[in-house]
């Protein structure tokens, strides 16, 4: 279960993208606070938790309801996650990894962006909805497996809290260049694994021929 918790924790660190929400995070909170900051971080990081969580214990059945079975929803996953992981390899934003133009300028006008943008979609976003589904669907009801991907969604959301609360150091630490070649080695990762859950879904449903 070691391997099942790694391999989760790897999908959904390079899905939900700590350092890129940090670098976007530190922007739209520039004239904030450093007590409204950590409480946006806080609130942000909460519920982006629970409506992960929320996806990891109830999205297989959802999809199931809906007739859609695992096959589908691999590579569904891996298009998905390779549309993330093309606009991380050249260092892009669009309203897949990022808030669209018109989401940014609402945004600008919140006194509190913890739910909108930064919880969801920045965080809690259609790449690590994905990858959530899929990382739990794989474990076939197995307790132990389920709980290794819960843990993982667990550690690496406290990972982007705490990048969260860091955000202006880690901006100014890395500057465009260090955020952009992070972000783009993250992206190669991601693009690998995408590709891996198309050809496990290709591959299932060969079989299931």
């Amino acid at each position: 279960m070691i391997g099942a918790g790694i391999l989760a924790f790897t999908t959904l660190f390079a899905a939900v993208g700590p350092v890129d929400v940090a670098a976007i995070y530190a922007a739209l909170t520039v004239h904030a606070s450093a007590k409204k900051r950590a409480a946006m971080a806080a609130k942000a990081a909460l519920v982006a938790t629970a409506i992960l969580l929320v996806i990891a214990l109830f999205g297989s059945d959802l999809l199931g309801w809906l007739g859609v079975g695992l096959p589908a929803l691999r590579i569904a996953g891996g298009a998905l996650l390779m549309l993330v992981a093309v606009d991380m390899v050249f260092a892009r934003h669009s309203g897949v990894t990022a808030p669209t133009p018109a989401e940014s300028e609402e945004a600008e006008a919140r006194a509190d962006i913890a739910v909108f943008p930064i919880a969801t979609p920045l965080i809690a976003g259609p790449g690590a909805i994905g990858a959530t589904i899929v990382r739990m669907a794989e474990a076939h009801g197995d307790l132990r497996h389920q709980a290794a991907v819960i843990a993982a969604l667990l550690a690496v959301m406290a990972v982007t809290y705490a990048f969260l609360v860091a955000a202006s150091w880690v901006s100014r630490a890395l500057g465009v260049t260090g955020l952009n070649a992070i972000t783009r080695v993250l992206g190669v990762l991601l693009a690998a694994l995408s590709v891996q859950f198309v050809l496990d879904g290709l591959a299932a449903a060969g079989h299931a021929r």
